[in-house]
């Protein structure tokens, strides 16, 4: 049985085994709700059940009896189920119907964790599309601040490549197309998003993880993350703003290094650059950085909404320009032969693994 949930009163755990087969009502619950005769009726007998008007009281009382027991089983059933969906501590309310992402809300802070631990978090369309969905709905709840993470050893290794794959060479321009349109209206969703939004970096970040991170208002990381950009190397461009935001946060000369020749950069490295505001070590990282994040969630929420809006306001039609520029870009790539010999080369060397 899930923390947080007690175990309906009469019922006991039996063999080890909770909320299943093994679950059995106590005898105590039991011989409350049975009426069995005294040693002096019947002759003294004591073990039969009266007759009359007292069976037909013992009848319904037992109907009753099984109806509780019909009910607490149930109660069980849906109990387990739900933990089942969802593993959440106590005050967490998850939110339901995401295959991708974990979305809980705790102490005023939405939480929002690429969950693909075994692709190393990486973004396919379902996990692009349940992000939209789960900024919308981070937006119009109750919390003050909103936090990206990765569930595992990656905070998103990017863009699956896997988008790509079993495409007919007929589908390519619409392919590209509605790839394009996706991810405007993606990284739109960031650049709307009108309440404080963080980054907890807890591993490795590549592509698209890394270009949105000039969108986000605060960027944490772990000391073992590193944030790499090989757009060239796969023949294709910048997105999320990052070809305007970047030279702005770094300097062009950096930004170029890192877009136009795949720099990869440590945790240290991001930090001294400006796209990363503070570094923690990897073994105090969580603690650190959600006591943090709780204090912050807990100033006034209408505050931080406005001051932030004041801040990103200003910039706010160009980098909707920006984004749909990038993405006019990248649709040219995407039909480009470089783009892919480079997708080729990808997939054949990823077979010879």
């Amino acid at each position: 049985m899930p923390r947080g949930r007690r175990r309906p009163p009469g019922l006991e755990k039996e063999g080890g085994t909770e909320g299943g087969s093994g679950a059995v009502l106590s005898s105590s619950f039991l011989l409350t709700r049975q009426r069995v005769c005294p040693p002096s009726c019947h002759g003294g007998l004591g073990t039969e059940v009266c007759s009359g008007s007292v069976l037909a009281s013992y009848l319904r009382d037992k109907d009753n009896a099984r109806q509780e027991y019909t009910k607490l089983v149930s109660s069980l059933i849906s109990a387990e189920s739900a933990g089942r969906k969802k593993d959440t501590s106590p005050g967490e309310s998850g939110h339901g119907g995401y295959e991708t992402l974990i979305v809980t809300t705790d102490n005023n802070i939405t939480k929002i964790m690429f969950n693909r631990p075994e692709k190393k978090n990486a973004i396919n369309h379902k996990m692009y599309r349940e992000i939209i969905n789960a900024l919308q709905e981070a937006a119009k709840d109750d919390s003050t601040i909103a936090v990206f993470t990765g569930n595992g050893d990656y905070y998103t290794s990017g863009n699956d490549l896997n988008n790509f794959s079993n495409v007919q060479p007929s589908e390519m321009k619409k392919m590209a197309k509605d790839a394009a349109e996706l991810l405007k209206e993606f990284v739109g969703s960031f650049i709307d998003f009108p309440k404080p939004l963080i980054a907890v970096v807890n591993g490795p970040a590549v592509g698209i993880s890394v270009t949105l991170l000039g969108l986000f208002d605060v960027v944490y990381a772990s000391d073992r993350a590193t944030f790499h950009t090989p757009f060239s190397q796969l023949g294709q461009s910048p997105e999320g703003c990052s070809s305007y935001l970047f030279p702005k946060i770094m300097g062009s000369a950096k930004a170029n290094e890192i877009l136009l020749f795949n720099k990869k950069l440590t945790a240290s490295e991001a930090c001294a650059l400006g796209l990363v505001n503070e570094v923690f070590p990897d073994s105090t990282f969580q603690k650190e950085v959600w006591a943090r994040l709780k204090a912050y969630a807990s100033l006034p929420k209408n505050s931080l909404a406005v001051s932030k809006q004041l801040l990103r306001n200003i910039e706010k039609e160009k980098l909707h320009a920006v984004n749909s520029q990038e993405c006019e870009v990248l649709t040219e790539r995407w039909l480009s032969d470089e783009c892919l010999n480079a997708l080729v080369t990808f997939f054949q060397r990823k077979s010879k693994l």
